[in-house]
């Protein structure tokens, strides 16, 4: 083999070499950039946890059982002109809201969280009252 083939294979395989390494910083750059948005997305997403606990925590772990956001106080002032119990159902006429399966059952849900809070009661099952007063 002469000086130049060997040469020439060196020139073709440096070619090559510098080839793939531009590929490759390429695709970390991509990458770089990806990470980022993730991280930040990240970031967001744990400050979101953050703030939702603190809400939740306020709202419904204090000794004290009163509900203080606007959705539960009007369920609640539905509740206390009602001469007997009402349905999620009723309770969505009652405060105008469309009573499609969905909206039913997030009014569901907040009356069982009430409930759990002993804030309502539930004497027969579906049917939900404001629970007597603690003595």
């Amino acid at each position: 083999m002469n000086l130049p083939t060997v040469l020439d294979l060196i020139a073709d395989r440096e070619t090559t070499a510098r080839q793939h390494a531009d590929r490759l910083r390429e695709q970390i750059t991509a990458l770089t950039g990806e990470l980022g948005r993730l991280d930040s997305e990240l970031a967001d997403l744990a400050t979101t946890r953050t703030t939702l606990r603190a809400l939740a925590a306020a709202e419904f772990t204090a000794d004290d059982p009163t509900i203080t956001s606007a959705p539960y106080q009007q369920i609640l002032r539905v509740l206390a002109t009602a001469p007997t119990g009402l349905r999620a159902k009723g309770i969505c006429l009652a405060l105008g809201i469309e009573p499609s399966p969905k909206n039913v059952e997030g009014t569901r849900a907040k009356l069982k969280r009430m409930v759990n809070r002993q804030v309502l009661a539930e004497d027969e099952p579906g049917i939900f009252t404001l629970a007597q007063k603690r003595t």
